[in-house]
């Protein structure tokens, strides 16, 4: 089982190279769970959506996407959804 949720992860991760080279080309400081949360954002999955995925409560992918926005830079009126969609 654990095989085939790194395995997930892998063709995930792959699957968005392109995503993934362009937002690390911007934001170097990124960490892996906040590559994984943005490409999960870009894919317009919900809160609740992504908690089960990222193995973390409602509450945690709340906070994730708080402190992603901060190191994106991004004020609150911006939707950070819809910012990694058009990234």
């Amino acid at each position: 089982n654990k095989n085939e949720w790194q395995s997930f992860e892998k063709n995930l991760m792959q699957s968005h190279e392109d995503f993934v080279h362009k937002l690390t080309g911007k934001f170097s400081e990124l960490t892996s769970k906040d590559i994984k949360l943005s490409i999960y954002l870009k894919m317009n999955l919900s809160s609740k959506e992504i908690a089960p995925l990222m193995n973390i409560s409602f509450r945690g992918v709340e906070l994730h996407r708080y402190r992603l926005r901060k190191k994106l830079h991004l004020n609150s009126d911006v939707n950070l959804s819809k910012f990694m969609i058009n990234l």
